[in-house]
Formats: structure tokens, sequence, C-alpha cells
């Protein structure tokens, strides 16, 4: 369990306490999910819930929609202490009472085996008096027994010792037990108050409703919240008059390839109610202020729960895709309610959920994507009509505008994987007709027996729930790209969206060459081969001129787009320049590469600790034939460690100078004035090495209304301090995704 104190002031590191000093930077968005494990997540009392993901601490706020990730050394995953606790609660997974009234010195009890059954061990996180004159608590267990038992102790005087021998009295059994402390002694009785029977699956999790202060005095409402395996939360409270322990409420999510929850925690005020889930999914529900006892989904934040891989922007910067080992490709957009009028980011979209870990992705159009994964098959989606009408919704577009730009006729309206299957498969209007009784009574197959499709269409306003987006917002596959021999590695589509190139894991020439597909008839049109070893990562030139490709066997490529023929019409490229092993700088794997915004550099960034920008890079002059003369263009730049990703900013920033980031490069200009680095805070920056950055291809921030502010019009002035601001999203292998919001001029 995370220890939360309320007591203590956290800050988002949107605030100015974690700007930089000319406000260069701020944390915009932050996907992450819970830990995979119980006991990871707590609420505290003024309303900020924490948890633990990956090895960092999360600091949740449901009524803003934001969080900041904070690092934690000691573990707050299945490490350390954790591997500890559980290695304690083999078959009792939780114990949870009720926090205190009024503080009070814990006692240690030195005989505790009778409440705790079969001599397991007991993990008490909190005291409740009951009475000012005489000690009494009330105790909670759960177990993997499907039961929730609470337990009621007490202090015992010597006259209520002695009670006991009168048989007249019909009681529930209390098994008394003596504390010794120092040279008092106090006597205990425990007694079973009530076993709670609603669950069909383990339960992980109870948690008392938390104090709160009524009339100036601190309240304790006997309100009690479970968790289970079996995919529900349960609220549970004595009944009024008969006092017998009922259940109030029950939530859950219905459906889905999924687990049930590892644990529960409830708001102070009694109003909202949080569980996590097995793939570390935050489920939020809050009480209905309209309709009494019925409660509603509430919006949560959500990420992956491994490695993300690999992300990357819509062509028009309006939402983001990420892939991860988690399996699965997420879409984030940013949402503005009308009440608040605050933009915040969301998961609305799972477009593919894979049996495979995924690897990289490239977007081939505005609702269009590649995905690759640990498997020789790289996969196209295409966005159905129903995500097209909730993005519209949701992100505030013209919902004719984009039906019109997605070729609308030809959609289908969803998609839905079969079992057992790793294809989405194309749902469409025609196939949700529900069928009439006497259709539904003939089946003229098994598999008309066990219907395949589970989609069903969504009208969102709001971000959906996760078993929503489980189950209801896929995106179907519509073409599968075969041609590799092992498991995919990078992906790269060039700016006119014509070309993907491809590349595989590879310990042989044979298998590290690139391929080349055209998006228009999804044909193989080329195999560029060049290095001997994986190549890592490649990029295409802004103008779509030149590929650049990376390799673990430390050399980089370059290939140039040859001229159309009409023997030839579509594009093929040729070997332009290389480095050999004699003459490559770099002497260890290079991980990254991009390119400036006018094309004339690159960089290039590897495990060697160092980062190079190369150039220039001209097609205009020269013989095409000879080989061009491509160099270092600077000091090559020493940054301390592994530099796994880097990225050129597609805009200038003032003074005319490229700006390049790096998540762990520290604050540098190189000799030349063309480049910026720039630094990102401890509290900004990922824990864990960094997988991929992208930068927002358009200059502003998502979601703002093309430089509106709140309450005003189209300025100049407000244009003109929307187009001093550059987004980048970052993807890390501390299951993260990040977007910053980076003020250029400030630079």
């Amino acid at each position: 369990m995370i220890p939360f104190s309320p007591g203590h002031i956290y800050s988002n590191s949107t605030t100015s306490a974690f700007k930089m000093a000319a406000a260069v930077i701020e944390t915009c968005h932050v996907a992450c999910c819970a830990n995979r494990t119980p006991n990871v997540v707590s609420w505290g009392r003024g309303g900020t819930i924490a948890y633990g993901t990956c090895n960092s601490v999360a600091l949740y706020d449901p009524e803003v929609g934001q969080a900041v990730t904070f690092y934690c050394e000691s573990a707050v995953s299945n490490t350390g202490g954790l591997k500890k606790i559980n290695k304690i609660q083999k078959n009792v997974n939780e114990l949870h009472c009720p926090p205190p009234l009024k503080k009070k010195r814990k006692k240690k009890f030195s005989n505790c085996d009778q409440p705790t059954q079969n001599n397991f061990v007991v993990k008490v996180f909190g005291f409740l008096t009951l009475t000012h004159s005489g000690g009494e608590l009330l105790l909670a267990s759960c177990s993997q027994d499907s039961l929730i038992r609470v337990w009621r102790l007490c202090a015992k005087s010597g006259t209520d010792t002695h009670a006991e021998d009168n048989h007249s009295i019909i009681k529930m059994k209390e098994d008394i037990f003596e504390v010794k402390e120092r040279d008092k002694s106090s006597v205990f009785a425990v007694s079973l108050e009530t076993v709670l029977a609603g669950h069909e699956n383990w339960v992980y999790g109870v948690h008392w409703q938390p104090p709160f202060y009524q009339g100036g005095e601190l309240q304790q409402r006997l309100c009690l919240l479970s968790a289970s395996m079996d995919k529900t939360m349960i609220l549970w409270a004595p009944e009024e008059g008969s006092g017998v322990w009922i259940e109030k409420v029950r939530v859950g999510e219905v459906g889905g390839n999924t687990l049930g929850f590892y644990g529960c925690q409830m708001s102070a005020d009694g109003s909202m109610i949080l569980a996590h889930a097995f793939h570390g999914a935050l489920h939020l529900w809050c009480k209905d202020l309209d309709k009494e006892g019925e409660w509603r989904p509430g919006v949560v934040i959500s990420g992956h729960f491994n490695a993300v891989q690999d992300l990357s922007w819509d062509p028009e910067g309006e939402f983001i895709l990420s892939v991860g080992s988690d399996q699965t490709t997420r879409l984030f957009t940013p949402w503005r309610t009308q009440e608040s009028k605050k933009v915040t980011w969301h998961e609305i979209s799972r477009p593919q959920i894979h049996g495979y870990d995924m690897q990289c992705l490239a977007m081939i159009g505005r609702f269009q994507f590649v995905s690759g994964a640990d498997e020789k098959v790289l996969r196209v989606f295409q966005a159905p009509r129903n995500f097209v009408e909730n993005f519209a919704n949701i992100s505030g577009t013209s919902k004719e505008t984009l039906l019109t730009s997605s070729d609308s006729a030809s959609l289908p309206e969803g998609a839905s994987t079969p079992a057992l299957g790793l294809s989405n498969k194309a749902v469409f209007q025609g196939d949700l007709v529900p069928k009439n009784k006497e259709e539904e009574e003939q089946f003229n197959s098994v598999s008309d027996q066990y219907q395949e499709s589970y989609f069903h269409p969504l009208n969102l306003t709001e971000p959906p729930p996760e078993d929503h987006l489980l189950q209801n917002t896929l995106w179907p596959e519509v073409q599968k790209l075969y041609g590799h021999g092992f498991e995919m590695f990078c992906l790269a589509s060039d700016s006119s969206r014509t070309v993907v190139a491809s590349a595989c894991k590879a310990s042989k020439a044979e298998h590290a060459a690139v391929l080349l597909w055209s998006t228009t008839t999804w044909r193989q049109l080329q195999v560029l081969p060049c290095h001997t070893l994986t190549v890592t990562q490649m990029a295409f030139s802004p103008d779509a001129q030149l590929l650049l490709a990376v390799s673990r066997d430390r050399t980089w490529s370059l290939w140039r787009r040859n001229l159309p023929t009409p023997e030839s019409p579509e594009p093929l490229f040729s070997l332009y320049a290389h480095t050999e092993k004699d003459t490559a700088i770099h002497s260890r794997i290079i991980w990254s590469c991009d390119w400036s915004p006018d094309g004339k550099f690159f960089v290039t960034s590897s495990r060697d600790k160092k980062v190079i920008v190369w150039g220039p890079c001209s097609l205009a002059s020269g013989d095409p034939v000879l080989p061009p003369e491509i160099k270092p263009c600077s000091s090559i730049l020493d940054v301390g460690d592994s530099a796994t990703a880097v990225a050129f900013c597609p805009v200038l920033c003032s003074n005319d100078r490229f700006v390049l980031h790096d998540l762990q490069l520290p604050s540098y200009r190189l000799a030349r004035s063309y480049i910026c680095l720039q630094y990102f805070g401890s509290l900004q920056s990922h824990t864990l090495a960094v997988k991929r950055l992208r930068w927002r291809p358009k200059t502003g921030r998502a979601g703002r209304g093309n430089g509106k502010k709140d309450g005003q019009g189209d300025g100049e002035s407000e244009i003109e301090e929307e187009s001093s601001w550059v987004q980048l999203a970052s993807a890390s292998a501390d299951h993260s995704v990040k977007i910053f919001n980076i003020n250029k001029r400030a630079l």
C-alpha cells in the first residue's frame, strides 16, 4: 500500500514551482495506469489519488483529470517491500480498518492468531475509536474464499471478563487476549461481527469510507467498499433499524477479455469510488446527484501497463497513437468539457488489442495506420464510422468534414475480434440488425450459435470507460503485409503518405534489408539491402526525397528517391550515401535518427552516448551519381548516457535556430547557432529509457481551438500567443506517454 499523507502538499509539474524560469516547458499530459498488483492505490482526504506506476508514483486529481508522476526509489512495483508483503499475504489478500477518529498511539498485539484464522498474519492499517470510555474498533478482512468478514475488537474491563461465566446471555463468541505494554496490562476481546457474501471470485480489496467533518466534529460512517476478481465492486452498510449488513450498491464492468479488480478506494465524501484492475486500468464511478441511489461511470485517465515502444501524431496534430509491450494500440486526444472549458487528454479508442507485444507504428493518413509487433506480419487499420463520429463529438471537430475526408460511404460501423483470432473483423451496419425470432431459432452452423461480433455502436460526448475501450473502440484490419522473416522492429512513412518503409530484427544481412510498400496498392515496391544487423529506426526527409536508416551495426544509410519513368511510375529508391565500419563515428548501436525541418541535416543518437548532426544533404546541386560528402556539422555531443531517442522540432525557434530534444540531454548549444537543446527537469523526465520522441506537426497546442482563448474571439494577439507553443510527445519504458508544451520563443 502506498503511504499517502493528506497533510503533505503535492504540486503538479505544470505549476510555477516546477516550471522553468520563463515558462519554457510545462507538462501537458501524463498517460499511465496502475501497477498490476494489489495495494497500489490510495485516495487522500484532500481528493488526490496516489498510485504506483512502474517505478514511479502518480498523483491524480479526478476532478481536474490530470496526473503527474514522481520518481520513487523505494519500489512500488513487484520488487523489494512488496515482495515481502505478498509473501505474507498468501491467502488473506488485504486487511483494512477505518482510520482513527482521534490520534492514539497504536498498541502492539502479542496474540492475534484467533481473529486471523489458520494463523495467517494480519496487517492492520488504522483504528476506529467508537466510544471514548472503552476502545472499540471494526476490522474488515477479505480472502480467496470470496467472503468478507467484519471483526469487532473492544477493550475489556475486569467486570466484562467475569460476565463471560454467565451462560444465560446469548452473544457472539469472543476470543480474549491480553496486551502488555511496559508495566500495564490490557485485555481485549475480538468477535465476528458479520460475514458478507456477495462476490463470486477472490476478493482482493476492502476499504472503509474515510472519516469526515460534520458540525465541527470528525464523523465516521459505517460504509465498506469491496472489490473482487469477479469484476464488481460492492458498497456494504448496516441496515437502519436491524443493523444487518446489506449490499447497498453494486457496480462493475461487463464483457471484455479481462480479469477483475485488484483493489478499491473511496473518496472522503463517499461520492466517488475507484477500482484498479488486473491490467492496471482505473475504474471510476460517481454518485448521480439527480437520481437517488444511481451511480454512473466517470471519466478517468488511462495508459499502458508495460513499456511504450512507439508513438505518432496524426497528420493534423489532433491526436496521438501509441503502441506498447502490453499488446495494445491506444489513441489519446484532448477533450474540453462544456462546464469547465478545461482541456484534458484522454484515451478515446483502443484500435488494436493484439496477441503479440507491439513494437512500432506509422500513420499513413488521418485515420489510417500500419503497426508491427513481435510477429512477421504488418497490419493496416482504418478507422470505422463510429470512431470518426465520436472523435468529432469529443474533439469539437465538424463531423461532416471528417466523414467526407474519410470516404464514409465505404466505412464499416466498427470492428470486433473473433474468438482465438488476431485480426480485427469489420462490422457493418447490416451486421448490427437483430435477427427475427425464426432466424434465431434456426442455426445453420455452430458459428451461428456463438456470435463473434460483440461490437455495439456508441454515441459518445465524453471519453469512454475501460469496458467500452476494450470492446467497442476497435478499428477493422484492412490489410496484412507479408515479407519479413523475423519480428517487426521499426516503421516509417513519408510526408506524402504514399510509401511505408519497414524493417525487422536481423542477425544477418539477408534479413536486415528495408522493405518499401505502396499505400495505394499495398504491394511490396522494393528491397533495400545495406545493413548487416537490425535497422533500429528510419525517417523520411520532410520533402519525402530521402530515406534515412540507422542500424545496430553502428552505421547509417541514406536512400534517394529516383525520378519516376514511364516504365517505373511508382517511387523507387537507390543508395545515396552511407557509413562503413571504418568510417563510422558511432562505436555502439545507433538507436534513433531524425531530420531537420529544412531537410539539409539529420541527427543520430547512439548507445555510445554521442549525438551527432550530419550534413549537408542537398539534392539540388552536384552529380547524383557521385556519393555526397556528408560529415558531422559540428563537435560531437557527449550526453553522458545512452542516447535512446532524439527529435528535431518541425518549426524554428527564436533567432532561426532548430530545436533538438532528447529527454536525457543537458542544456547545450553547439558551436554553430542552428541548434538549441533544451533540458527537462527530473520531475518532468521519464524514469526509464525514452523509446520515442515525436513533435506535433503543427505549432500550437492540440485542443486549443486554433489559438482561441476561453471566452475570447479570434484576435491576432490570441493567435500569435498560441503560435509560440509547440508540443512534444514521448514514449518510455516506464509505461508512460507524456506530452509537453514548450514555448519556443523562450528557448
